[in-house]
């Protein structure tokens, strides 16, 4: 990995396709009044159980999730598909991409916005 984990950013942040009603990273769906209505309006944050309970995050609380570029609040959605260590955020939400590194493939120019460390603060 371009960017490993430490004792200050110990988690692996994963990017990806969010839901179903969210294709195009949101420059097609998010002009849809009906898709829009589909998913959250505020970025979620997908946490493994065991990595939300040591730092005391609940199910839908809020969460910073920050990396050595930026800091983004979402809310925590709690489950075992991710595994431990690992946060997903989906690519859809445009803040998403200010946690990553800003790299690009030399040859075909497409960025590589897909994994980042970060660490994880459960807001009060």
């Amino acid at each position: 990995m371009a960017e490993p984990t430490d004792d200050e950013f110990p988690f692996v942040l994963l990017t990806g396709r969010g839901t179903s009603a969210q294709w195009h990273t949101n420059t097609r769906t998010a002009k849809s009044a009906v898709l829009r209505t589909l998913y959250p309006a505020k970025p979620y944050a997908e946490i493994n159980p065991t990595d939300a309970a040591k730092i005391g995050i609940q199910p839908n609380a809020g969460v910073a999730v920050v990396s050595r570029r930026a800091r983004i609040e979402c809310t925590a959605f709690v489950t075992p598909t991710v595994q431990a260590g690992q946060v997903f955020i989906p690519m859809h939400y445009e803040v998403a991409n200010r946690l990553t590194r800003a790299e690009f493939d030399p040859h075909s120019r497409q960025p590589s916005y897909k994994h980042c460390a970060v660490r994880l603060e459960a807001l009060r």
